[in-house]
């Protein structure tokens, strides 16, 4: 549109009043153009709101009710759970495990034997150590170069590791760079109180089943290539207590238990019977501890009624979009609209405007006929539940209600009380085939919302969609192109208007001006 026009100088006429009455004439087929791509709009987003919720509900919650663990949880009580607690797999039997523990498995600790600094001085074992040589008690024994020592693998063998110390290098550094070789399964620190540096392993257990290095899970030659150790940080296999050898080592060790009257070992402080993983906290002292295994009934019961919920929301929005009255008289408001209006108004318009966008919608309704008919077949499970309505869940009398699921919470735990597996098989039974009759009743809910899903895709998209991958997004861009040929016509429109406009003021103008002449020349004549 062109701006800073003034017309009826020579007429006196509003002529921009005039030309904008008529351009709103003439807008008026933009308008319903624009309108109709408003309500596209609200439909494509309509249909990805439910979208959504299906998405949601295939992904998270269908794909929990799959699981056997849902229906076939555990609980495990202990009679002593400061001392021993389990878990346990839906594969373990219900009942009672008898435990002793006689001895928790532990760490290897080996510590310098005094400390690495001289009495009175102060070290700081983040600066480097060649700064620092004249507080150090064994300054002498300090060298750069590549230094080793041994532990044990899972079979007893023994394992070499090396590691640098460099010239610049602090304590800490050399420690983290011991540390953080995870393959030999020791961490190294330095103790500022004691002055000493701790070496243990990062896993409890005895693997050192040769005796060598005196036995020790971290062990140290007495050539060289360990004085880093011996030497500077004082750390040893062994000393000599007159005569004998002895390991300086605080020595690992592997648990000990005894169930039902048999003793068992394990280099951790847990072990896994029948399917049962106990986890040991504290020896009994010759007391029995006493861990019950059952079903957790309250976690299925929390699964099933979370996806209950989720299930009965989609319906009440499908159900919802295809029972909301449609108000025909209240179409989108144009700009132009909305600007003489009060934003509470324009709120309370949109929501009629909205209202029913959906309703009747093929793909809505046939979506949520389908899912509700899955809950009304039986399932060839091979035992004796078969149908929804044994296990307490039925759907709601009222159809225009959309087929909501109401649970019998007391009548659901009985089921899953006395037939876990039947619940199980009722709901998820995999089949291969679609028409298979034992097919369980989520894998059909999939079926029917994933369908669903794929045609509200078709028709409205993703989020992620361009508008040329699905329907509404095409008639969006055909609106598009109308609406922008449109507006240029409009442009050519107004600029035709103006003209003549234009050539009517020019006209009287030229009127104006030859009468003026005639009267000059009557009134120069008398």
């Amino acid at each position: 549109m062109n701006n800073m026009r003034i017309g009826g100088l020579a007429s006196g006429i509003n002529t921009d009043e005039i030309i904008q009455k008529l351009m709103t004439a003439e807008r008026m087929p933009l308008d319903r153009m624009q309108q109709d791509r408003t309500l596209l709009e609200w439909q494509r987003d309509g249909y990805r709101e439910i979208y959504q919720k299906l998405y949601e509900m295939d992904t998270e919650l269908i794909l929990n009710m799959k699981y056997n663990s849902t229906y076939n949880s555990k609980s495990v009580s202990s009679s002593n759970d400061s001392a021993v607690i389990a878990t346990a797999n839906t594969g373990a039997s219900n009942g009672t495990y008898s435990i002793q523990v006689n001895q928790l498995a532990k760490s290897a600790v080996n510590i310098s034997e005094s400390g690495i600094v001289a009495a009175g001085k102060t070290f700081d074992p983040s600066k480097p150590i060649n700064d620092q040589l004249d507080s150090l008690v064994n300054a002498d024994a300090f060298k750069t170069g590549t230094y080793e020592f041994f532990t044990f693998d899972e079979n007893g063998n023994k394992q070499q590791h090396t590691f640098e110390v460099k010239d610049g290098d602090s304590l800490n550094d050399i420690l983290k760079r011991i540390t953080d070789d995870k393959g030999n399964n020791v961490r190294a620190f330095y103790d500022s109180t004691s002055q000493k540096v701790i070496l243990e392993t990062t896993r409890t257990g005895k693997y050192n089943t040769s005796g060598e290095f005196l036995g020790a899970e971290i062990g140290f030659n007495s050539s060289t290539n360990s004085s880093f150790f011996t030497d500077f940080l004082g750390i040893k296999n062994g000393e000599n207590v007159n005569g004998t050898w002895q390991k300086r080592e605080t020595d690992a060790q592997d648990a000990e238990f005894i169930y039902n009257g048999l003793t068992l070992t394990s280099k951790t402080n847990s072990y896994t019977l029948g399917n049962v993983n106990f986890e040991f906290k504290n020896v009994t002292k010759g007391e029995t501890v006493t861990l019950t295994v059952d079903n957790n009934v309250d976690a299925a019961i929390d699964s099933i009624m979370e996806f209950v919920d989720k299930y009965n929301e989609i319906v009440e929005l499908i159900n919802k979009s295809q029972t909301e009255e449609r108000y025909r008289d209240y179409k989108p408001l144009t700009d132009q609209q909305k600007a003489e209006m009060e934003d509470k108004q324009v709120e309370l318009w949109e929501e009629r405007a909205k209202s029913g966008i959906l309703r009747g919608d093929s793909i809505l309704t046939s979506g949520l006929s389908s899912m509700r008919q899955n809950w009304y077949e039986t399932v060839q499970t091979g035992g004796e539940i078969t149908s929804l309505t044994q296990i307490g869940i039925t759907t709601t009398a009222d159809y225009m209600n959309g087929g909501k699921l109401h649970v019998d919470e007391e009548e659901l735990k009985k089921a899953l009380r006395e037939d876990p597996n039947g619940v199980y098989k009722l709901f998820s039974n995999s089949t291969e085939s679609k028409d298979d009759p034992s097919r369980g009743l989520i894998n059909r809910l999939e079926d029917s919302i994933e369908s669903t899903m794929k045609r509200i895709e078709e028709r409205a998209g993703k989020s992620t969609s361009t508008l040329d991958n699905y329907t509404l997004g095409k008639r969006i861009i055909d609106l598009n192109t109308r609406i922008s040929d449109f507006e240029d016509r409009l442009v050519s429109i107004e600029n035709r208007y103006w003209r003549q406009f234009s050539a009517m003021e020019q006209a009287i103008s030229r009127l104006n001006n030859q009468s003026a002449q005639l009267l000059s020349q009557f009134g120069g004549g008398m």
